[in-house]
């Protein structure tokens, strides 16, 4: 697939990555190894695994957006979670929820491009 940067999903989910660690920064001490860090590690997740499989093949790629695409629904739940537990103000989860979302979207077409590109082969 090529340099996992140039892929607008990657860059989307780093820049969510950036946002979620410094929001989780704010949380209580106690939730430093709880949900700050599970937020954390599903944000990560997603960046990760668009790039690990940008340097395989398409299959192998196809399989890690899948996987990304399931970090991004664990993501929106710990988002809602800490919304509700008064950990995120309102604000910051409605824009990291639409930016997750967006995110979601674009994996679902760069699957749908590896797919129409799979089936020609």
């Amino acid at each position: 697939m090529g340099d996992f940067r140039e892929l607008k999903a990657w860059r989307a989910a780093h820049g969510l990555g950036v946002a979620v660690y410094r929001m989780t920064a704010a949380f209580p001490a106690e939730e430093r190894f709880g949900l700050a860090a599970q937020l954390r590690r599903a944000i990560v997740s997603v960046s990760s695994n668009l790039a690990e499989g940008a340097g395989r093949s398409d299959p192998e790629f196809a399989r890690f957006i899948e996987i990304a695409r399931g970090s991004v629904a664990e993501l929106r739940s710990q988002l809602l979670l800490a919304r509700d537990l008064g950990l995120l103000p309102a604000i910051d989860w409605e824009a990291s929820d639409q930016q997750a979302d967006e995110i979601g979207r674009m994996l679902a077409g760069l699957r749908a491009h590896l797919r129409r590109r799979l089936a020609r082969e």
